[in-house]
């Protein structure tokens, strides 16, 4: 058994995709200054956003925690 299954920890497939498009809501900015939006729980960096920000993403690479977008249109 893997090292992490037996300390309880699972990873789960991140719920997005690179290519993808979202619109999304800013609910806090990361220690860079990135914005913060999330889908399904899961964490998305957002570059030049402030919180509050309503606005169409492009999902540009995914990680097993955490994803990196760009605002599009």
């Amino acid at each position: 058994m893997s090292e992490l299954k037996r300390s309880g920890f699972q990873s789960r497939k991140p719920p997005v995709k690179r290519g993808e498009h979202y619109r999304v809501r800013i609910e806090s900015l990361g220690r860079g200054g990135d914005g913060i939006a999330r889908i399904r729980g899961f964490v998305i960096f957002v570059p030049k956003t402030n919180v509050g920000d309503e606005v169409e993403i492009e999902i540009k690479n995914v990680k097993e925690r955490f994803a990196f977008a760009e605002v599009v249109g």
